[in-house]
């Protein structure tokens, strides 16, 4: 889990222009292996692969890390975000009503370069767990809201996802999905 923390930070170009943020991510074989698994479920459904999006990986090993260390506040589930941001995001906290939801969505703007809504689904917990990309996947695909958004069924169906992140750290893994390209592309692969 080193690894991952040691390819993971944010850079402001300078005091005065936050609008450009020059992230730097990696991708770890895990969080690769799930990628692939969740690109051969969908093949199997017959919807084509989503392309591999640095930002949206840059977001979601975030808060897989903010989840983990931050435990959700009383009525806030693991979508929520912590009020320990220190300044790099702000506090959400998103109950199972799904009331706040665009507090989640904004996530990717308010932390890269990418400017569409994010849509996360969460696996994992606490205690000794740790999460792996079987179990994440399998868990997803038993939880019809959660297969839905990886599959494009229901409300999501007339989505075309055009980016999708993804974050493993200790007992969480985390994926989003975008409908807009990543300006900042794909994520090299982690080499440590």
């Amino acid at each position: 889990m080193l690894t991952l923390v040691s390819c993971f930070c944010i850079f402001q170009t300078s005091a005065q222009d936050k609008s450009k943020k020059n992230i730097t991510v990696c991708i770890s074989l895990e969080e690769m292996k799930l990628y692939k698994l969740i690109m051969e479920y969908r093949k199997e459904k017959g919807l084509p692969e989503i392309p591999l999006s640095k930002s949206l990986t840059y977001v979601a090993r975030l808060h897989a890390k903010d989840v983990e260390n931050n435990k959700p506040k009383v009525g806030c589930n693991m979508h929520s975000w912590s009020d320990n941001g220190k300044g790099i995001w702000e506090y959400c906290c998103y109950p199972s009503t799904h009331k706040n939801a665009t507090c989640m969505w904004e996530k990717p703007r308010q932390l890269t370069n990418y400017q569409g809504d994010g849509f996360e689904i969460a696996h994992g917990g606490r205690d000794g767990y740790v999460s792996n990309p079987e179990g994440a996947l399998k868990g997803w695909k038993n939880s019809s809201g959660h297969n839905a958004v990886i599959i494009n069924e229901g409300k999501w169906e007339n989505k075309k996802w055009q980016a999708i992140g993804i974050g493993i750290y200790k007992g969480f893994a985390m994926v989003w999905f975008g409908l807009e390209a990543d300006p900042d592309g794909k994520p090299g692969i982690c080499t440590k």
